[in-house]
């Protein structure tokens, strides 16, 4: 007996209520287009997915507005026109569809960009949201800002009274993250790296790219009680989320998050920084460390080391 593949987006049960008639609905409709109404109703589904995928458990405060965030924003507005290219996750086959119903589920969206880049896994993304925390009043900077669909996210988070940097160094992106943020004041947009001086002091500092070490210029910039959160990864490679926070002593405490594959931040390519790492991940003992060091004398608690920092298993 021939068995028969199930389409990998039309088997979504996104799809398969979408695709089912409404009441007020004559037969021949065409039930994948959306109403407004519909599409906000799975807008919030998709939020509610997508939180408790990160693992973020339902509560007030930061939790309740990441949330809020997700349900709000149409993910269609920063991921070009239709169709889209969907990459869902669990290794199914990327599928083209016109349909904005395949955009609300934990899946990856082609941003057509010659260089391969995407939209971001959005559970992924909530889950750094939630570490960070972004509260009102607190400026933000945003490493890798894409289109501006986590900006728009961080600038909802920190508020009107808030600011928030972004940058992007694909200057179609960066163009497409000002038209789409043109609504928040508090945003500025910039067209380069985000791994150069200067940047302005931060409460938060969010980088969507990877690099092979914590950069001098990143750390400099968090105020007291500031959080940097990005990929520590060799080029090319999968590395792991790293969460630093600056302590009011100007120590540093740190520790990683998940293991992630991000495309490398332009300008922190560091051949010697990308050997020691690489080293270290093979030992596969990351989720030890604690704190990170800006010196060049590490102790017997040093996990990796590198030019003016190293990372400890010691508080």
């Amino acid at each position: 007996m021939k068995s028969v593949q199930t389409h990998p987006i039309r088997a979504h049960p996104v799809w398969k209520r979408l695709a089912t008639p409404q009441a007020d609905e004559a037969p021949g409709d065409d039930h994948r287009k959306l109403t407004a109404e519909r599409l906000q109703s799975q807008r919030k589904a998709y939020a509610d997915r997508i939180m408790a995928l990160a693992g973020v458990a339902p509560s007030p405060g930061p939790a309740s507005q990441i949330a809020a965030a997700f349900a709000s924003i149409p993910r269609e507005n920063f991921v070009g026109p239709p169709p889209w290219t969907v990459f869902p996750s669990g290794g199914s086959i990327a599928t083209t569809s016109d349909d904005p119903a395949v955009l609300y589920q934990d899946a990856v969206v082609s941003l057509g960009s010659a260089l391969g880049l995407n939209n971001g896994q959005p559970s992924l993304h909530a889950h750094c949201l939630a570490e960070l925390a972004p509260s009102t009043g607190e400026s933000v900077i945003h490493v890798g800002a894409g289109t501006g669909y986590y900006t728009t996210m961080l600038a909802k988070l920190v508020g009107e009274s808030g600011r928030v940097a972004a940058y992007e160094t694909e200057s179609d992106l960066a163009q497409r993250a000002r038209h789409n943020l043109v609504d928040f004041p508090q945003v500025a947009v910039h067209c380069r790296s985000g791994a150069e001086a200067p940047l302005p002091p931060c409460d938060v500092l969010y980088v969507s790219a990877s690099s092979p070490e914590p950069l001098a210029v990143w750390l400099d910039a968090l105020l007291d009680h500031g959080r940097l959160l990005f990929p520590l990864a060799p080029i090319d490679e999968t590395g792991s989320m790293l969460l630093v926070t600056k302590q009011s002593n100007a120590t540093f405490a740190a520790r990683f998050l998940m293991s992630v594959q991000f495309v490398p931040c332009a300008g922190t390519q560091n051949a010697e920084a990308d050997r020691a790492l690489t080293a270290a991940f093979r030992h596969r003992n990351w989720h030890k460390v604690r704190s990170l060091r800006r010196d060049d004398h590490p102790d017997g608690s040093c996990w990796c080391a590198g030019h003016g920092w190293w990372l400890s298993t010691e508080p």
